[in-house]
């Protein structure tokens, strides 16, 4: 991956300081209320349902004492109520008062205000450019945030994926989807391959198999993204790590399947420089094969 360069730091931080004064992040009553914005962002974040500080704290990105001070404020404002989750003593639960709830509606009301002043300066075609732009931003920023580590094949977080990848294609294949058939902790374990986990704030929302297939080829397997964090190029991200894990293993080229219905992920995997190849293997869901050459390790690989 290219170094970031720093004229692509300057526009970021730019643009951060542009935006975060027109907003009134740095005021101390943000929204005229009487609370700065870390407090009411804390508030939208606990909204209808509730949510455990922990859940809080990777979703915001907060030190545990600081979360626990914002907290602490709400609840002396009757916004807040803390409670022991019911399954879990070990965890400790915020959720709305009556007077937080219609708390967060003004605000979101005022924020709908303030935005709506924002666009209010230019014409429909350029709200919609801006508004395309934002949502372009948006995603990025998610794909860049999100973290794919190498996992033991036989971890929580590994099976957990694995469940949800089964659950998936079960719903999509018209024959079903028998679980039996996914891969095996020692076959991504080690020399033999690797199990990747895509993690965004905490929580596992893809993942990914390489297991040994033969001399010099692995093989892909299993390659999914939570239906929440699709759309973000991520299923490339967690592909690119595989081939990385393929290469460091002395691989030379990698091989894959996939079911006629997954034309989507065919079309990925045309776009990332898989080329088809005859059935190479028995598996009875397959309908399309794939195959890519990898470059050795220490090469930079083909642009594409």
């Amino acid at each position: 991956m290219e170094p970031v360069s720093a004229d692509q730091v300057t526009a970021l931080r730019r643009f951060n300081r542009y935006f975060t004064r027109r907003i009134g992040a740095l005021d101390d009553h943000y929204l005229g209320q009487d609370r700065p914005l870390g407090e009411a962002r804390l508030l939208f974040e606990i909204g209808g349902t509730g949510a455990s500080l922990r859940e809080l704290r990777a979703r915001l990105g907060l030190d545990a004492g600081y979360l626990s001070r914002m907290v602490r404020a709400l609840e002396t404002q009757g916004l807040v109520r803390l409670s022991v989750h019911p399954g879990d003593s070990r965890l400790r639960v915020a959720d709305l008062t009556a007077a937080g709830r219609a708390e967060i509606k003004e605000q979101n009301r005022l924020a709908d205000t303030l935005a709506a002043g924002l666009l209010s300066g230019l014409d429909a075609p350029r709200r919609a450019e801006l508004t395309t732009a934002l949502d372009t931003a948006h995603r990025l920023l998610r794909l860049a945030a999100i973290t794919v580590e190498t996992v033991d094949g036989a971890s929580p977080d590994a099976r957990a994926c694995l469940d949800a990848y089964a659950a998936d294609i079960d719903e999509r294949f018209p024959e079903g989807f028998d679980p039996a058939t996914l891969v095996r902790p020692h076959e991504v374990s080690g020399d033999a391959g690797a199990f990747l986990v895509a993690y965004e704030e905490g929580r596992p929302v893809g993942c990914g198999a390489l297991r040994r297939l033969g001399p010099g080829a692995g093989e892909i397997r299993h390659v999914w993204v939570d239906p929440g964090a699709r759309r973000l190029g991520l299923g490339r991200r967690i592909l690119d790590g595989l081939e990385q894990r393929a290469v460091e293993r002395g691989f030379t080229v990698v091989r894959l399947d996939t079911h006629a219905a997954l034309t989507e992920a065919q079309e990925m995997y045309r776009a990332c420089g898989y080329t088809e190849i005859p059935r190479y293997d028995d598996n009875v869901y397959a309908a399309r094969w794939f195959e890519k050459r990898l470059p050795a390790a220490g090469q930079e690989p083909r642009a594409r």
